[in-house]
């Protein structure tokens, strides 16, 4: 095959490059599919001039649409020339129009600033007539006969126009200032003295009936009147001096008439109970203390936020302003109130007091008036007459029944009882210590005010329980002495029949009066301890006691600290011991024995091994006895107690004997033959004991 031409060979080339897949080919063959339908040789050489007759058609329908937007833009030019020639004519109209009006333009533009500049004068006039002038009404409302809220608005504008010139006196317009200032203030205290006399009379107005309201008008007049402190304080005197009036004839009534129809009955029905009676007037002096606070609160303070618990009173104003003003006022106007109260609250309660009320009575009215005085207190003030007088009545309350449990005591100790023969505790203990539980229960159910806390009670058991202690003490001693005189003939009658006897027998009858004076003492430490012990019982659930309980406790274990002491002591002297324990104490204590004495214990004669060996078997006798021998202290009513007292008892004998057993074990005592004399070893003595 020959070689192509050059430019039919980039054709073909080129043909054979190109791609039929491309958005372009495929839109183009899809549009000549639309108009080349016939695919014969002729309609192929024809293809080039069809395509171009096809556009020309396109072509020749868009000018014949074209043709009507021509038309219609030719219709708008048109119009726009003729509008351009309508401005033209107008625009030669308004400049002919201004040259002829220039003054009368010029005329308008100046009136309208001096309308601008009058207008503001206006203003400045108006505002100074309202701030610094009073109109017309406002004058005849300051002076007119009716008292009404537009004389308050008066004088509020007076105020503010008062308040107005001092800033004026601090500008070039000094003199008007003051002119204006002195104005005011002629209308101000003629106002002022016109509401202080209508608030004088309006106040009287409110003695008239028991629970008067206060108008709002009335509130308003004083909270104006507070500007003026003078004219504020004779209103509240006339406040005071009304309800100081009402309150009293009302206290009266309630004690004698009661209320209404008779209900409630008057309080004196019950004078012959003091703790109601006394109560029923506390609660009325409270019930009316509230009402009166309100009201005076809602006179003197209506802005005031009043916590109405038992605490005290706060003023919203007083936190504001750091100040107690209106706290004071309240306080002096309530105090003035209830000053004419306090007389004859004080003589019934008085009264009630010198009724010989029983000690009970005597504590509850006691704790009432305590009560009431810290919840009134909180109410209206320490330092008020009536505050005063229910403190002053509560301590008198408190000497009446201190006096009470002073004369019970008295009359305990100058009349102690006899001891049983069982040595039980007397009736008067149990007694009072019955009496004791009923006030503690008292004391524990009492109101206590959230600004007080619980008194001290201790006072009253010391006051109730020391006297009893006393007298068993007393009985104690009493009962002591009458052994001791009956152990002296018993001791006569015996020293006849102590001849006969062997030497063991005559050391034990020697001993005898021992027992006795032992048997004397013993009864009256268990009569002591069993009184003790009744007093101590019942006290111990209570908390309040628990002070005294524990005081009781430690008062207790010495009394049987020492009982067992004694005890010891006389079985000791009974075997013919006890004379001889210090000179077995002292050989034990080798630097003591050495500084004092250098002789042996076997060469004494009260430790001699005869004189020994007798007293031994005398012990051994006594322990190693029935069981009688040893004091079991079976009166002794706690069975705790008497067990304590028996091994304490049984620790002091062993610790005795261990004393004796050492020191003649001891070599250096010259006791030749030890065994013999200290047949038991101190641990079998324990033993035998039971520790």
């Amino acid at each position: 095959m020959g070689t192509l031409a050059p430019g039919l060979s980039r054709k073909l080339k080129k043909v054979l490059e190109s791609r039929t897949d491309t958005p372009e080919v495929l839109g183009s063959l899809n549009t000549l599919s639309t108009f080349y339908s016939d695919n014969t040789p002729q309609a192929r050489r024809n293809l080039r001039s069809t395509i171009e007759k096809r556009g020309l058609g396109i072509n020749r329908e868009f000018l014949q649409a074209s043709d009507t937007v021509q038309l219609a833009l030719d219709r708008v030019e048109e119009e726009v020339n003729a509008l351009a020639e309508c401005c033209d004519r107008i625009a030669k109209a308004l400049s002919s129009c201004t040259a002829s009006t220039g003054d009368i333009i010029t005329t308008t533009e100046r009136l309208k600033q001096e309308l601008e500049m009058t207008t503001q004068r206006q203003e400045i006039v108006s505002h100074f007539l309202r701030d610094y002038q009073l109109s017309n009404e406002e004058i005849n409302a300051l002076r007119g006969e009716d008292l009404n809220e537009e004389f308050f608005k008066a004088l509020s504008h007076v105020q503010e126009i008062h308040a107005n010139c001092k800033i004026l006196l601090r500008t070039h317009h000094q003199r008007a200032g003051l002119e204006l200032m002195d104005m005011m203030a002629v209308y101000q205290e003629g106002a002022y003295e016109r509401l202080c006399r209508w608030v004088q009379a309006e106040c009287r107005k409110l003695g008239d009936t028991d629970n008067p309201e206060v108008s709002e008008l009335l509130r308003t007049a004083v909270c104006c009147l507070k500007e003026r402190p003078v004219l504020f304080k004779y209103c509240a005197e006339e406040v005071a001096n009304m309800r100081h009036n009402a309150l009293f004839r009302r206290f009266i009534s309630a004690l004698t008439r009661g209320g209404p129809g008779g209900m409630p009955r008057p309080i004196e029905v019950h004078a012959h109970d003091p703790l109601r009676y006394v109560g029923d007037m506390l609660g009325w002096l409270h019930q009316s203390l509230a009402s009166e606070r309100e009201l005076v609160l809602a006179l003197l303070d209506p802005d005031a936020v009043v916590d109405t618990g038992p605490t005290a009173t706060r003023f919203s104003k007083n936190l504001e302003n750091g100040s107690g003003k209106a706290e004071s006022d309240m306080t002096f106007v309530l105090d003035r109130i209830f000053e004419g109260v306090c007389r004859p609250f004080k003589v019934r309660v008085e009264q009630a007091l010198q009724s010989q009320p029983s000690l009970i009575v005597s504590y509850k009215l006691s704790n009432t008036l305590e009560f009431y005085s810290y919840t009134i207190s909180d109410l209206l003030g320490r330092d008020t007459a009536l505050c005063n007088t229910i403190w002053a009545l509560k301590d008198a309350a408190q000497r009446t029944f201190f006096e009470i449990l002073r004369s019970r005591g008295e009359k305990l100790l100058r009349y102690p009882p006899l001891v049983a023969s069982d040595l039980a505790p007397p009736s008067a203990v149990r007694d009072g210590v019955s009496v004791l539980l009923e006030i503690i229960e008292t004391h524990n159910s009492m109101m206590v005010p959230a600004s007080a806390k619980k008194p001290d009670f201790d006072p009253v058991i010391s006051a109730m329980l020391d006297p009893i202690i006393q007298m068993c003490e007393q009985a104690a001693e009493a009962h002591k002495s009458k052994g001791s005189v009956h152990s002296s003939r018993r001791r006569m009658s015996s020293d006849s029949s102590q001849i006969s006897k062997s030497s063991v027998d005559a050391i034990l009858s020697n001993g005898n009066p021992a027992p006795s004076i032992q048997n004397s003492d013993r009864p009256s430490k268990i009569f002591l301890i069993n009184c003790l012990c009744a007093i101590q019982q019942p006290l111990l659930r209570h908390a309040v006691a628990a002070e005294y309980v524990k005081n009781l406790g430690s008062l207790i274990d010495k009394h049987l600290h020492v009982l067992v002491e004694k005890e010891v002591d006389a079985i000791l002297r009974r075997c013919g011991l006890s004379d001889k324990m210090p000179l077995f104490r002292d050989a034990l204590n080798k630097e003591t024995s050495s500084s004092t004495s250098g002789a042996h214990l076997a060469d004494s004669e009260e430790t001699s091994p005869s004189a020994l060996s007798d007293c031994l078997k005398a012990f051994f006798g006594l322990i190693l006895g029935s069981e009688s021998s040893l004091p079991e202290f079976e009166q002794m009513q706690v069975p705790k107690l008497r067990s304590e007292a028996c091994v304490e008892l049984a620790k002091s004998l062993a610790e005795a004997y261990d004393i004796i057993y050492h020191a003649i074990m001891d070599p250096s005592n010259g006791y030749s033959d030890p065994r013999s004399l200290a047949r038991h070893p101190p641990d079998q003595i324990r033993t035998i004991l039971g520790i």
